[in-house]
């Protein structure tokens, strides 16, 4: 068998969470594969091979920016994009792409926002803001937080400025799936843009990279991946809605209510764990892998585009056949979420060593000032525009 796909089968019969007793006695078998999609060039050819919905375009918008990963656009048209491998935030003018400057070096910095002329950057572990000046670079920094929790396996902090005004802040779980000691790992917090007043708003969110406000209702809706190494449809994609002083199941129970046999909830039961929490709206493959997540409020888009929700799935390793490599369209109606559908397919194809191939793993997703879509590939360092024509 190649190295490239692995197949694990487990059999859990009933084991221990360190030195709890057991209250959940019981056999599953759980097989897991690891297929990795082999890299491939950004052709043309293949870039026209991409299928979205009829009238709309991709092409390529800006080039050669590494591994970018979160895109925030400023009320001049302006990027600001992240590169957390590189430690940089890169400024790219929003109708000539030459036009770009590295405007910050900061080792790990991620996540971004743009709220009363400042941008907000986090890091692992910090969380800092700077004015953004007449020609686009920023002004002395502020630190705002130093002490946000240990990030483990989940270093990709996200942050927004919410309708409420107050920053938030998506810290996910150090693990796939274990009990933190930490209680604000694995949620999502909220503090006043001076960094004060920090609090907890929902947890058992494993780890929601993207999450945006619906502009109607002004609720909180977030993409959270689901758990490894418990089958290749197991667990789904998250789409929840995040409301304050909710829990949503991690580590316990996951999507629909699939009880997390191997742990054992402290002081309580899974049944009531399962009681408490809330499910989410609405699911998508397992290990998609979902990014950067906006609602769209352009307005070159058909109207019926107007308020629904775009999402970047990153690409599985651990599903056979491997799921995400996409762009999905989240449909909401009257101000509540229906359906998720694909948007932009065909980065991943048949073929190549482990019988599979992509040419992009999308992250970055922003609209643009002039209402198109603009979609970040941390593999080859591009950022492509999604445009309707009609």
């Amino acid at each position: 068998m190649p190295r490239s796909r692995l197949a694990l089968a487990l059999c859990l019969a009933p084991l221990p969470a360190f030195a709890q007793a057991l209250q959940n006695p019981g056999t599953t078998k759980i097989e897991a594969n690891v297929v990795k999609a082999a890299p491939l060039e950004a052709t043309p050819e293949r870039i026209a091979g991409l299928k979205l919905p009829p009238g709309f375009k991709i092409e390529k918008f800006a080039e050669g920016l590494k591994t970018p990963r979160v895109i925030v656009v400023a009320e001049t048209g302006a990027l600001y994009v992240s590169d957390r491998d590189q430690g940089t935030v890169t400024m790219i003018d929003g109708t000539d792409t030459a036009k770009r400057k590295v405007v910050l070096k900061k080792p790990d910095v991620h996540g971004l926002a743009i709220h009363d002329g400042r941008l907000f950057y986090v890091t692992v572990k910090e969380i800092f803001s700077a004015p953004i000046q007449a020609d686009g670079t920023l002004g002395p920094e502020t630190t705002l937080v130093q002490d946000l929790p240990d990030a483990g396996q989940h270093p990709n902090r996200t942050i927004a400025v919410g309708p409420d005004g107050w920053l938030y802040a998506s810290l996910g779980s150090t693990c796939n799936e274990c009990e933190e000691r930490n209680p604000e790992n694995a949620t999502m917090v909220r503090m006043k843009p001076d960094g004060s007043g920090r609090e907890i708003v929902a947890s058992g969110l494993r780890n929601t990279i993207g999450f945006d406000w619906e502009p109607k209702t002004k609720a909180l809706y977030g993409w959270d991946d689901g758990v490894d190494w418990h089958g290749d449809d197991v667990t789904p994609e998250e789409f929840n809605r995040i409301e304050k002083g909710k829990k949503y199941g991690w580590p316990y129970i996951f999507g629909a209510g699939m009880k997390n046999l191997y742990r054992e909830v402290p002081n309580s039961s899974l049944e009531q764990w399962d009681k408490d929490s809330r499910r989410p709206v609405l699911t998508w493959t397992a290990h998609a892998s979902s990014m950067q997540f906006v609602f769209y409020g352009g307005s070159q888009f058909p109207a019926d585009y107007q308020g629904d929700g775009f999402v970047t799935m990153h690409g599985s390793w651990n599903r056979k056949p491997p799921s995400g490599y996409e762009v999905l369209r989240v449909r909401f109606e009257n101000g509540e979420p229906k359906s998720v559908e694909p948007f932009v397919t065909g980065f991943l194809t048949e073929g190549g060593p482990s019988g599979w191939q992509r040419f992009a793993r999308p992250f970055g997703l922003a609209v643009a000032k002039d209402g198109s879509l603009l979609l970040g590939d941390d593999q080859h360092g591009i950022i492509y525009r999604i445009s309707y024509k009609g």
